[in-house]
């Protein structure tokens, strides 16, 4: 059983203009989040947002804090957002447990001590992408299905960015502190995600790409809206985007992404619209 976990610092804008190519990627870019029979973390200083990746075979593995978060347990002072993109996998929290089924997601609230990933077949394990912020007051534990989650189509064909939004840990569906998140599927023949593009300045945001088919690649765009920089991602990865910064992307293919997001505001409305026309 293994708990891995780094640690990313906060950038400014004005330092990441003079960014190449090997110091953005290091900065803000998760390459690695499932390893057969560990747990991998990212641990971001922005907004205190972690993001990770379990994946159980035969033993279950218990998520535990590393040094950084100086807590007795993991959930000590957080709550905790999981989706299952692999095959079937339980999670037992403090003794309890909880079906997941493919892309299926759980919310965990404050305070619970013990939990633990398994799979129900270590020949298809299960994949248990999370991510974590800090939180003040201990919510209910939530299963939501595919059937629970708030569905909403957006985009068009001729605009390449036919998708579907699926909202899973939102307030409609689960009262949390702070953590909202939340699954886009594109459509067969759509590439693009969120364009228009935006920023919020009051919430940061992780975005995970996967059903990234072989071969292909997604290409994610960040930085101010003037001031604009790519990364280009395989399956299974995620990036780490500040307030400051648009979160878009667009593919070699269609593809599924989960987007996490942490801060003192889950207003959606407080969004500052980037038209495509002004990019730079």
């Amino acid at each position: 059983m293994s708990n891995k976990c780094e640690v990313r610092y906060a950038s400014h804008p004005d330092d990441v203009k003079m960014y190449d190519n090997k110091e953005l990627r290091s900065h803000f870019l998760v390459e690695k989040l499932f390893e057969k029979g560990e747990i991998i973390m990212t641990y971001s200083m922005v907004d205190r947002m972690v993001a990770g990746g379990a994946m159980p075979l035969e033993m279950g593995i218990e998520l535990v804090p590393g040094s950084i978060f100086k807590a007795d347990f993991f959930t000590s002072r957080r709550e905790l957002g999981i989706v299952n993109i692999g095959g079937e996998g339980f999670v037992s929290v403090d003794q309890k447990e909880y079906t997941l089924k493919y892309k299926e997601a759980f919310y965990i609230g404050k305070g619970d001590k013990k939990i633990i990933f398994k799979s129900v077949n270590p020949e298809s394990p299960a994949k248990f992408y999370f991510n974590s912020v800090p939180a003040h007051m201990s919510y209910p534990d939530k299963l939501i299905t595919r059937k629970d989650a708030i569905v909403i189509e957006l985009g068009k064909q001729e605009e390449c960015n036919r998708r579907v939004l699926n909202k899973l840990i939102v307030s409609e569906t689960a009262q949390t502190c702070q953590l909202q998140l939340g699954m886009t599927e594109l459509m067969p023949g759509s590439v693009w995600n969120t364009m228009p593009a935006h920023t919020h300045e009051r919430r940061m945001e992780v975005y995970f790409y996967f059903d990234v088919p072989a071969g292909q690649a997604v290409c994610h765009f960040m930085g101010q809206p003037n001031e604009t920089r790519h990364l280009w991602l395989a399956n299974e990865q995620a990036v780490i985007s500040p307030v400051w910064s648009i979160h878009s992307a667009c593919a070699t293919s269609n593809y599924t992404f989960i987007w996490g997001m942490g801060g003192e505001n889950s207003d959606y409305t407080d969004m500052h619209p980037a038209p495509t026309s002004e990019l730079r």
